[in-house]
């Protein structure tokens, strides 16, 4: 085959199941935008709406997923949970978009919760064993841009279509439902992960057993994958956790700073994730594979705290704080934690463990989000911004130290190199003495450039 035909075979690979990303992220702005119309709807408490948003896609929900869909993608390939998850999750944004009370409500998000818990660690670690070693950043890249746009189309159909009200957000959730049909049939045709497949072919017994040697069991009976769990644990559950409220209950945020209008908290968060968007195609995908990867996440992670700060300590100099806040924290997201977690969680586990790495790590950060997504719309009426702000200040300080001093050095290297590295003998098949992540489209580099 040509390369040529290859790559562009990749890119087609890569891009669509991508889109698991798109429709992570729409679910969770779609809930977000729609809560204060469902409270309104159903007559329902603060803790009510609480629950709505710890059990949806946002975090309890998606933890289950995860916890789950990682080590089933172990076991049975990334592409049958990539593909079968999307019918769960149409399943669940259907019901939600007909949704006659809070139960059925309830119920809709659980179900789009699990459905997306599932699909992201398949289609990270999908993405990540496809791409070229030297590209890797840049096709990983491609799932945080989906992740990114999300929200952007999310947010600008919300105020678009905000004098339709609680009607409006029905139609958001119908978008995503016909999204989510248009790219389960475009993967059809998508081939499994070739690495899995050689695996697999190798070793069929210990792919079989999701909870054998090779599987859960033996991903915390090396030293070295626990070493990396909390390492990429730390740096995503101490982010997530803030940008988790921020992206289901950035609207209230708004709301508390002194911004009532709905339709202008939305157009703010259009140009968050419009910087998002611009941040991760110009700064991650761009340059995340030539430049020193440490120096670019602690600077995504300080503007990130910088912004979170403005809006804090500024927040009676009205709409123009918000717009810095949404500047900042917009470029923060496209090259902060998630797009290096979700990097680094490819990379640093070897091939019979990666899927259940991330749907672990997944489990244990969403369910986080979900504890303080529960408390979270309560203590903001009760405490106010300040108080609240400097909780979510001091999480991603912490996320920012973690990857200051413990970023792994792995750029440019294969997923092999990288296996031989960590765990002294490569763990994944050679393929056909191709190194893995099928570096045909591009030349094995012979050094890499430090983190």
């Amino acid at each position: 085959m040509k390369v040529g035909a290859r790559s562009t075979t990749g890119w087609r690979a890569t891009i669509s199941v991508a889109m698991s990303n798109y429709i992570e992220a729409g679910s969770i702005i779609a809930i977000a935008t729609s809560l204060a119309f469902w409270q309104d709807e159903f007559g329902i408490s603060n803790f009510a709406v609480g629950l709505l948003a710890a059990l949806s896609a946002n975090a309890f929900g998606a933890a289950i997923g995860a916890a789950i869909g990682g080590p089933l993608c172990d076991r049975f390939g990334r592409k049958k949970i990539y593909t079968y998850d999307l019918l769960v999750y149409m399943a669940g944004v259907l019901l939600a978009a007909f949704a006659v009370n809070y139960s059925m409500l309830l119920a809709a998000f659980i179900i789009t919760g699990i459905a997306v818990g599932a699909g992201v660690p398949a289609s990270w670690t999908y993405i990540a064993e496809e791409a070229p070693s030297v590209e890797r950043a840049k096709h990983v890249g491609t799932a945080q841009l989906a992740w990114s746009v999300g929200p952007l189309i999310g947010f600008a159909l919300a105020a678009a279509l905000a004098p339709l009200g609680l009607l409006g957000s029905r139609l958001i959730f119908l978008h995503l439902f016909v999204v989510a049909a248009v790219v389960w049939w475009i993967r059809q045709g998508l081939a499994e992960s070739k690495i899995w497949k050689d695996e697999a072919a190798r070793e069929p017994q210990a792919i079989e057993s999701a909870v054998g040697a090779r599987g859960v069991k033996g991903l915390f009976s090396k030293k070295v994958n626990i070493t990396a769990l909390l390492l990429l644990g730390g740096i995503y559950l101490f982010w997530n956790t803030v940008a988790g409220q921020a992206g289901i209950f950035m609207p209230r945020v708004y709301e508390t700073a002194g911004l009532h209008s709905e339709v202008q908290q939305n157009l703010l968060q259009v140009l968050v994730w419009g910087c998002t968007v611009l941040a991760t195609y110009f700064g991650f995908m761009r340059y995340a594979d030539r430049v020193s990867q440490r120096g670019l996440y602690v600077f995504g992670a300080a503007l990130g705290i910088a912004g979170w700060l403005v809006l804090v300590l500024f927040t009676d100099s009205g709409i123009a704080t918000m717009l810095v806040f949404a500047v900042l924290w917009g470029i923060s997201s496209g090259i902060g934690a998630q797009a290096f977690y979700s990097l680094w969680a490819s990379e640093l586990f070897a091939t019979p463990y990666r899927a259940s790495a991330q749907g672990i790590m997944f489990f244990a950060v969403r369910a986080a989000t979900g504890l303080l997504s529960y408390f979270f719309p309560t203590m903001l009426a009760a405490t106010g911004l300040p108080a609240v702000g400097a909780l979510l200040v001091g999480l991603l300080t912490v996320a920012l130290v973690i990857g200051a001093i413990w970023a792994p050095k792995t750029q440019g290297k294969t997923l092999q190199e990288i296996e031989v590295e960590r765990y002294g003998t490569p763990l994944s098949p050679e393929l056909g003495g191709t190194p893995s992540g099928t570096d045909l489209a591009a030349p094995r580099p012979v050094t890499h450039t430090p983190a």
